[in-house]
């Protein structure tokens, strides 16, 4: 076990050289929980020269001893499936429970997702009488939230290894015990050295690894605001960037659908993960006639949620992540209230008996129009918007009306009528009456949510260029 506030360089755990360090609170309680060491710009120059070194090696691995490296980080990450969800529960403000059985658990299907992908995918091609080479980019900086930390990483970790890459990775400061526990995985699956870099701190040290002209490609999941920096950054070594940003995401119930079950699944969803999910329903559009019964019944289901500090037992909701995002949580529920929706659950101010940390009320606003800033900006709390509508075009409309195109909803009796409104929302991928999970369909969104797909082969897609060798083919 490495000691912490240490760096992965190298295939080794270094001692930071500088002395800066984040102080980080326990979201619970607001009190001081950790310290997150802050990177130097040398220590980002010599994670990318091991990631260089170590390239130029990998990049010739076969598809079998590639694919074979992501199965043995299956194994090791399995291994340490009790560790890595104490670490995201404490870190975030999860119940162990929900950290195991999703945050932790989503990581390791995509690990098997991508060796699978792997091994399926064709990476030469003929073309007439030339070969067509898919080849990986390089060095790729992968930089990742604090949300669903483990996810992140290994949707960004596990592709850049298939595809031939080495990584420097620069985890969320927020989330630096479960990113140190990964790296200690990829360690003990016997990665090669310099494969796989960690190196920890804030905006500066992510700022110091785009901006690196050693790095060849950009993977950045996070706000919209930091996205465009990120890609302005970038924009001076042309390096290509993949993002994953924001989301205003739409659930659309049509007239014929279980109004009841809908919204119930809506807010469970929408409040998920404590509300803090980029492709969280957080729009719920319902019809006209049936709004007063779907915000009574999105009322009755928030009175069930138990609010509190999952350290203390099982609750439904737990806190978000800092002071900053309660503060701004807040002050989008005050917008919403003065700008005349109506409270149907929740409000301003910690729940009841909850005087510390950072804890939202489950807050539900009817009344609202698709102006309002409740129902334009991302929240990334607790907090439903619950607009009406007057049929499916309307509601078509009024979905595609928001700056971000992350992920959509539809909930129908019907499943053809449900796939002709699907087809006509503009955004990265629509959720289908609620349906199981897919690790291999394409996640990403367009707009504000960014561009470039994460999972299955497009995540692979995201680290490879291409190349076209003309006359290979051709005969003397």
């Amino acid at each position: 076990m490495r000691p912490p506030n240490q760096l992965y360089i190298g295939g080794r755990w270094v001692e930071p050289s500088g002395t800066e360090r984040i102080a980080i609170a326990d979201p619970a309680t607001g009190t001081p929980a950790a310290t997150v060491a802050v990177a130097t710009d040398a220590e980002v120059a010599a994670a990318v020269m091991a990631a260089r070194a170590a390239f130029s090696d990998f990049r010739s691995a076969s598809v079998e001893d590639r694919a074979a490296l992501l199965d043995r980080l299956t194994a090791a990450y399995d291994e340490r499936a009790d560790d890595l969800a104490g670490a995201v529960a404490a870190e975030i403000g999860l119940g162990r429970p929900f950290a195991l059985d999703y945050q932790v658990e989503t990581g390791r299907i995509h690990i098997e997702e991508t060796a699978k992908a792997l091994r399926a995918r064709r990476f030469d091609h003929r073309v007439g009488q030339a070969a067509v080479r898919d080849r990986p980019l390089g060095v790729a900086g992968l930089i990742t939230p604090w949300n669903w930390p483990l996810t992140q990483i290994v949707l960004k970790v596990a592709p850049a290894i298939a595809a031939g890459c080495a990584v420097v990775l620069k985890p969320s400061e927020f989330g630096p015990d479960q990113a140190q526990l990964f790296a200690e995985i990829v360690h003990e699956a016997g990665a090669p050295p310099g494969l796989v870099n960690l190196v920890t701190g804030g905006a500066t040290v992510g700022s110091a690894l785009v901006a690196h002209d050693g790095v060849d490609v950009i993977s950045f999941t996070g706000s919209t605001a930091t996205g465009i920096a990120v890609s302005k950054l970038a924009a001076d070594t042309l390096k290509p960037v993949a993002l994953e940003l924001g989301g205003k995401s739409a659930a659309i119930v049509l007239d014929d659908a279980d109004l009841g079950r809908a919204v119930a699944d809506t807010v469970d969803l929408c409040f998920s993960n404590n509300g803090q999910s980029c492709d969280a329903p957080t729009r719920l559009l319902v019809p006209a006639e049936r709004e007063a019964e779907a915000l009574a019944v999105a009322a009755a289901r928030c009175a069930e949620l138990a609010v509190g500090d999952p350290a203390q037992g099982p609750v439904d909701i737990g806190p978000v992540i800092n002071e900053r995002q309660f503060d701004r949580v807040q002050r989008l529920i005050r917008e919403g209230i003065d700008e005349g929706a109506t409270l149907v659950a929740g409000g301003p101010g910690r729940p009841d008996g909850l005087d510390g940390g950072y804890f939202v009320r489950p807050t539900v606003f009817g009344d609202v129009t698709n102006d309002m800033a409740i129902a334009r900006e991302e929240v990334f709390g607790p907090v439903l918007a619950v607009l009406a509508h007057h049929g499916e075009g309307h509601a078509i409309e009024v979905a595609n009306d928001s700056d971000y195109g992350l992920a959509g909803y539809v909930v129908s009796a019907d499943a053809d009528r449900a796939r002709r409104v699907a087809e006509r929302l503009d955004v990265g991928q629509v959720h289908i009456n609620f349906p199981d999970f897919e690790p291999s369909a394409p996640f990403g969104g367009h707009r504000r949510s960014g561009h470039g797909r994460e999972a299955g082969v497009w995540g692979i897609d995201e680290f490879l260029h291409t190349t076209a060798l003309l006359g290979y083919h051709k005969k003397g």
